[in-house]
């Protein structure tokens, strides 16, 4: 499940459909452009709870996944916090994976 999961997030981010940590991941949702966020499981109780609380008012799907250090790689940067998924297709999928379902949500 994980791998599938970073494989979709290491497409996304080469589909320049990613935005990471938390100044534009906030800005992400704000925007309206987020169709799912993921906060790492080791981020703090702070910033999983503003991340929760954004996602909640807009309307955004929300998950704690991975750790700072996995995110950031998958991605090829440093350790991120946060990521923000901006294609809705990438976000399905992820969301289904999440889920426990398949990839092939539609």
């Amino acid at each position: 499940m994980r791998n599938r999961i970073y494989g979709y997030i290491g497409l996304a981010m080469k589909a320049g459909k990613i935005k990471a940590g938390e100044f534009s991941t906030e800005k992400s949702i704000k925007g309206g452009k987020a169709r799912l966020v993921l906060v790492a499981e080791d981020a703090s109780d702070n910033t999983i709870k503003k991340f929760s609380n954004s996602c909640l008012h807009y309307k955004v799907p929300f998950y704690t996944f991975g750790t700072k250090d996995e995110l950031g790689k998958i991605i090829g940067k440093e350790m991120r916090s946060s990521l923000s998924i901006e294609d809705e297709g990438f976000g399905k999928r992820i969301i289904g994976i999440m889920n426990g379902g398949n990839a092939d949500v539609r």
